[in-house]
């Protein structure tokens, strides 16, 4: 019996060397720089900046708006051009300009064109006009598709570090726990396996503290490339109170996401642009009707001046065969307004099923925040008792560790539940291409 009790109090020693032989984990972010902090108002405007596809956005509106100052130019303006020459001879010869003999000729002249009808002018102004209505809804949903993504990486960076937190408090608790079971193992209260089973828990969490504290950086960092730095970046602390309900209902949000929202707006307008193409090269069909006028002088010095003459035409030309080249520009922009037609109609399809997946989405984490709330309470008071009567040899080590991993879990999924929130209601703000709350109503988030 006594050597019994020895065997006992010589593997809680043990236990208790390999306790204390493990590594200290360290936080997330260990000392060694400052992290710049930013708000999710300022993240949203560093990134509308910076990111490679809202920058082509806003270079496409720019190249759309000169495609439509140069269609229109060309609808109303006749194109211009001026030239000179100037030319000796070896011989002398007769001179045009001057009517005598000279080894020199110049001359200097003035054309001027201007296409009354034909060559897709028309078309080509109405498919410019159409264009830079179409950059400019995709400049828009681009606008909010980055603030999207912004959002999720704020949110990630916040939500990874409050799990760090759960993580960081499962480790406190798994230490004290195994220091609780050391001791009653030596006192010859408790049995072995009871300091086993929670040197597991300790090494677990541990490990889930190595993993939290690499998804911190990972994510600090990945904010940080979205907002164009290239080092981490630490989100604003975020207000933990519940959002409110959104105000509009499922059917409103979609009707007007099909009424103005900007995928939609952006396939619709990607069609009329399509649609202008498609006219301006059936146009070219059409007879072209130019005018043109030339004016010059002639001479043998530098500046002519010795003879003037003047012209004027109108050219009328009717395309009959190309080689198929007009055809098959033809058959090009029709497949693109086919195209653009599908793409408009899948996106008012989808409408209903976007809206829904995102105002459901909402609803469920919203009264997720609620019931996780009431989970954690539930949890907290379960593993306060189940501490206290494993102190007392009341209970079984199996019960305190289930209590402790029910706690976990009830933490994270809190956590999980209140940016999943804020993650749904960002989702059904790119829909529908406007803020919801006004940043009073969400101040913790600058919205």
């Amino acid at each position: 019996m006594r050597s019994a009790q020895l065997r006992t109090v010589a593997h809680a020693v043990l236990l208790a060397s390999i306790g204390g032989a493990l590594p200290a984990i360290a936080n997330a972010q260990a000392a060694g720089g400052a992290v710049p902090v930013v708000t999710l108002a300022e993240a949203r405007r560093r990134a509308a900046s910076v990111a490679p596809d809202a920058v082509a956005a806003r270079s496409q509106v720019e190249t759309a708006a000169w495609e439509r100052r140069s269609a229109l130019s060309n609808l109303l303006t006749p194109h211009l051009t001026a030239g000179g020459s100037y030319t000796h001879f070896s011989d002398p010869f007769f001179n045009f300009g001057t009517g005598a003999i000279s080894p020199n000729a110049t001359s200097a002249t003035l054309d001027a064109r201007y296409t009354l009808l034909g060559a897709g002018r028309i078309g080509n102004w109405r498919s410019a006009r159409a264009s830079l209505e179409s950059a400019e809804a995709l400049e828009t949903a681009q606008r909010f598709r980055t603030a999207l993504s912004t959002d999720a990486a704020y949110f990630a960076v916040l939500a990874d570090r409050e799990l760090a937190r759960v993580a960081a408090e499962r480790l406190r608790r798994a230490n004290e726990q195994f220091g609780i079971a050391r001791n009653r193992v030596m006192a010859g209260d408790a049995i072995s396996s009871d300091s086993l089973q929670l040197l597991l828990e300790l090494n677990g969490a541990r490990l889930a503290v190595l993993r939290s504290d690499s998804a911190v950086a990972t994510s600090r960092l990945r904010l940080g490339r979205r907002i164009g730095l290239a080092g981490p970046v630490e989100a604003s602390s975020a207000d933990t109170a519940v959002p409110p309900p959104l105000p509009l209902t499922e059917a409103e949000a979609t009707a007007e996401m099909l009424a103005r929202g900007p995928e939609v707006e952006a396939s619709r307008a990607g069609e009329r642009r399509a649609s202008a193409a498609l006219a301006a090269e059936r146009e070219r069909y059409l007879p072209e009707v130019t005018l043109g006028a030339t004016t010059g002088a002639y001479d043998s010095e530098l500046f002519p001046s010795a003879l003037r003459r003047s012209q004027f035409a109108v050219t009328v030309s009717l395309p009959i065969w190309n080689g198929g080249e007009r055809e098959l520009t033809v058959a090009r922009a029709r497949a693109e307004h086919d195209v653009a037609r599908a793409t408009r109609a899948d996106w008012e399809r989808s409408a209903g099923e976007l809206i829904a997946e995102s105002y459901h989405g909402y609803q469920t984490s919203h009264a997720a925040i609620d019931l996780a709330r009431v989970g954690l309470v539930v949890a907290t008071e379960n593993y306060r008792v189940q501490q206290a009567r494993y102190k007392e040899g009341a209970t079984t080590i199996l019960d305190l560790l289930e209590a402790q991993v029910a706690l976990n879990e009830a933490e994270s999924a809190l956590i999980q539940a209140r940016y999943g929130t804020r993650l749904a209601l960002a989702q059904i703000e790119a829909l529908l291409g406007r803020r919801i709350f006004d940043a009073s109503t969400t101040n913790s988030t600058d919205r």
